[in-house]
């Protein structure tokens, strides 16, 4: 059985950007398209309407790039739990209040029982 992945859209941002001159953003986006490539197929991906909003924001092209390649990717619900339990790791100070939406993602992730990458 093929473990479950919630793909966060920083994923899909390094699989469709231009090449970065910056060696360490270079080195995440071509260790992303490595395993995009070569290991994808052995988990089952997960992403939710979170994740489609924003790779379909900014530059048009790009957005397209990045929504093509989620397309056919399973869609997990961000429910009432989820944004609760967000709430709760900005009121408890898990994350700063400006990771507002990271934190939606970890909960999205985290009530559907899914590792989040």
């Amino acid at each position: 059985m093929k473990p479950n992945i919630y793909l966060e859209t920083t994923i899909v941002s390094y699989l469709t950007a231009r090449p970065s001159r910056d060696i360490i953003l270079a080195a995440h986006q071509q260790l992303t398209q490595e395993w995009w490539e070569a290991r994808r197929k052995k988990f089952n991906l997960f992403v939710s309407q979170l994740v489609i909003q924003e790779a379909g924001s900014g530059d048009e092209q790009a957005a397209q790039k990045r929504l093509k390649q989620i397309e056919d990717i399973s869609l997990l619900e961000v429910n009432k739990e989820a944004v609760l339990l967000a709430r709760e790791l900005i009121k408890e100070n898990f994350l700063p209040q400006k990771a507002t939406e990271d934190s939606l993602h970890i909960a999205v992730a985290t009530v559907h029982g899914i590792v989040l990458i």
